[in-house]
């Protein structure tokens, strides 16, 4: 039986959001409810659940009520996936998850030097039973039932930098510490100024995003060769923390978004013969 867990303390963290530019104070407080919770402080302590129906995306993945929103809550979800982490109240006084470095590598060490705690209730194991594509202009998700849980990606930009980048990885806890977590978010330098119009990348800069001109890295060194698809496989785990319990499978995608993350969530959720429990 495996169980749910929270953790051993609270942790807390401070940074920028990469698109609101504000400063954010967050707190990960162990909780025994079972389920994760989003709590702003600065909205009189509202509290936002983590419901799929309630999930966005631009440029990022967000909850939105009408009460306000989070977002960015991409690199801090895949962490408490990968390290089982299922009971928690993230508690922040903006809009935005920080980000940190650009990567989710600071969330991980920290969650990890904090320790587990587990809780009674059991935890429900999941396993993709059957194969499925979705398409998209160009791009694509396939998903194949599998014994672990494992991600391949396939990324191709005109940039001399990227070109055609693919990995496939296992995600567990100890190859997502050394091959993932560590990648950054990566943005061109020509996109700024739309970006930016659009209320988006007002917090980037060079501590937090891998930043590419016309022919080169301007911040180097890379931490990877391959950093951009290790960072797309990053936002995979991410989004996939939605289908709510850890599932075996192997999602193979080429040249997708948060947006097509998120179709293949709500179709696997939407369509159950796709998933059966893994005991």
């Amino acid at each position: 039986m495996v169980r749910k867990r929270t953790l051993e303390r609270d942790l807390e963290f401070f940074g920028f959001g990469i698109h609101s530019g504000k400063p954010v104070d967050l707190r990960l407080i162990p909780s025994d409810t079972g389920e994760i919770v989003f709590r702003r402080s600065d909205l009189k302590n509202k509290e936002f659940r983590l419901s799929l129906e309630n999930i966005k995306t631009k440029n990022c993945t967000m909850l939105v009520t009408n009460q306000g929103k989070i977002q960015t809550l991409e690199h801090l979800l895949a962490v408490l996936w990968v390290y089982g982490i299922d009971s928690l109240t993230i508690e922040l006084n903006q809009e935005e998850i920080p980000s940190m470095d650009g990567s989710a590598l600071h969330f991980a060490r920290a969650v990890k030097r904090a320790g587990f705690r587990e809780l009674p209730e059991e935890k429900n194991l999941q396993k993709i039973t059957q194969s499925l594509t979705i398409r998209d202009e160009g791009a694509s998700i396939s998903v194949d039932p599998d014994a672990e849980f494992r991600i391949t990606y396939q990324i191709e930009y005109e940039h001399p930098c990227i070109k055609k980048q693919d990995l496939s990885v296992v995600i567990n806890p100890k190859n997502f510490e050394k091959e993932i977590a560590s990648a950054r978010t990566f943005g061109f330098l020509e996109d700024v100024p739309t970006l930016q119009k659009q209320g988006l990348a007002l917090g980037g800069s060079y501590n937090n995003t891998v930043i590419l001109d016309e022919t080169r890295v301007i911040n180097g060194p890379l931490r990877y060769p391959d950093e951009f698809v290790r960072h797309k496989i990053l936002d995979l785990i991410g989004d996939l923390s939605l289908l709510g319990n850890p599932v075996t499978g192997h999602f193979v995608s080429k040249k997708a978004g948060h947006d097509l993350h998120l179709r293949v969530v709500r179709f696997i959720l939407e369509n159950p013969e796709y998933l059966s429990p893994d005991r």
